[in-house]
């Protein structure tokens, strides 16, 4: 019996986990325990997203994982429903046993976020490894860290600093961080200066601002985009009206709309800043993937507020946890006090093994193989979506593309999951209280093959040429 719709209204609880996967649960618990039984028609994204105070694109995800673990069903047109063979499953904590070996089924092509391909740098990273437990003494492995111990990393930092465009610095200006996203962290709790601080974002934004933002107990302001960057009358608005102290963003690679500022709005928001006392953290964790800058970062326009943030994570490993954050004049010191006050410092193990894979000389070979592994992904999505909006450059591993009218984002993604390929909605990227985008952001996997991201694009394709209620799943 299929029930024509459902008075069904949960309450999203409290859980540490991210939303979409507690909504799941809080679905999960409904099935087992009778209040959705088999064949329940469940409310639409949109109407679920406005009762549980989420964004449409996490009750898509958390619908998508449901209907992988066979507890719902959806066809395009008719809506979601639980599903006969899913009332049959246990209340379990989280999904199912074989939820792992899913996950490797080559038919699901996860492009989500972005993943290296291995080219070499795994061995790299072994072969590190070895060499740290043939050479480091029990002094090396028993004691803290100090700015003594890391001086090997900040020295590769250093000279892959040297083309940034990011003004002068010195050693003693880079600071070792547990990633890029510890060093945005730690830059933030290194300038706030009040509990009522906000800082700004751009419209649509890399998530990682948002979570930096939460646990330095900041409130987020977004500042709308046209073709070259923030705009400039709406950024200094923000500020006077806000007491915005810091603006994250990303001047030559934003996620996720790929594009950087033009180098004209780089000097006009650097002035404003400058007038207002406004920090602004560079994230330049591309650096690696030989991104030739476009134009000075924000450290080198203003030399007193401006911040640099980079990692290998999005080049060699997301594993190897190091990053880096150069300090403006005069914040040095300020930034090494709280890099000791959060962990009394980054691991020698890790920063010399950073060090080590620096220093091998066929890095670059890797490094280059890297790129064009992402580039060969990125020249096949760009001719299978040629007729579409697609927003994309050499090395960046993922893409923006604009949806036609006929699709929302969120259903989009929904039925996009429902024909085996993950992505992310636009509204995953930005506040809610911004405006609407419908778009979606593609991530470049490169741990499937080529062969399996052309047809993931190529259902997607087939997707945009056909209005939603035209797919049949």
């Amino acid at each position: 019996m299929i029930v024509p719709d459902t008075n069904w209204r949960p309450e999203l609880p409290k859980s540490p986990q991210s939303k979409y996967k507690a909504l799941a649960q809080t679905i999960r618990e409904a099935i087992a325990n009778g209040q959705l039984p088999p064949g329940t028609k469940l409310p639409p994204v949109r109407v679920l997203a406005d009762t549980v105070s989420v964004t449409p694109g996490t009750v898509a995800r958390a619908y998508a994982l449901l209907i992988d673990e066979n507890r719902l069903e959806a066809g395009v047109g008719r809506g979601t429903f639980v599903s006969s063979r899913g009332a049959k499953h246990a209340l379990l904590s989280g999904p199912p046993l074989n939820d792992t070996l899913r996950s490797r089924d080559p038919l699901k092509a996860n492009l989500l976020s972005p993943k290296m391909p291995d080219l070499g740098q795994a061995d790299l990273i072994k072969r590190g490894l070895d060499h740290m437990a043939r050479t480091m003494t029990m002094t090396d492995l028993l004691n803290y860290p100090t700015q003594q111990t890391d001086i090997a990393a900040r020295e590769a930092q250093f000279q892959l600093l040297e083309d940034a465009q990011i003004g002068a610095y010195s050693l003693d200006d880079i600071v070792c961080t547990h990633g890029g996203q510890n060093a945005i962290v730690m830059i933030l709790q290194t300038v706030l200066q009040s509990t009522s601080a906000k800082i700004a974002v751009d419209e649509l934004n890399y998530g990682g601002f948002r979570s930096a933002a939460l646990v330095s107990r900041a409130a987020v302001v977004g500042i709308p985009w046209d073709q070259d960057g923030p705009i400039p009358a709406a950024f200094e608005h923000a500020i006077r009206e806000n007491n915005i102290q810091v603006f994250c963003t990303s001047s030559e690679v934003t996620n996720p709309i790929v594009g950087g500022f033009a180098i004209p709005r780089r000097h006009e928001i650097a002035a404003i800043a400058e007038r207002y006392g406004v920090h602004i953290i560079d994230d330049d964790c591309y650096r690696m993937m030989k991104v030739t800058p476009k134009g000075p970062s924000y450290r080198a326009l203003l030399p007193n507020l401006g911040w640099v943030v980079t990692s290998p994570s999005k080049s060699i490993s997301a594993s190897l946890r190091i990053g880096f954050a150069v300090a403006p004049q005069g914040w040095s010191s300020a930034l090494a006090r709280s890099a000791t006050f959060h962990s009394f410092g980054v691991s020698r193990m890790v920063t010399d093994l950073f060090a080590y894979i620096m220093r091998q000389p066929e890095l670059p070979e890797i490094l280059s193989a890297i790129q064009a592994r992402i580039d060969r992904d990125i020249g096949a999505a760009v001719a299978i979506l040629s007729d579409y909006k697609l927003n994309h450059s050499a090395g960046v591993p993922f893409l923006f593309l604009a949806l036609p009218d006929t699709w929302r984002a969120g259903e989009f993604c929904q039925t996009a999951a429902e024909q085996g390929v993950l992505v992310k909605s636009a509204e995953e990227f930005s506040l809610r209280d911004g405006p609407q985008h419908h778009a979606v952001r593609i991530a470049i996997n490169g741990q499937i093959t080529h062969e399996q991201f052309v047809a993931s694009i190529e259902k997607l394709r087939y997707l945009l040429d056909h209005p939603q209620q035209e797919v049949a799943v």
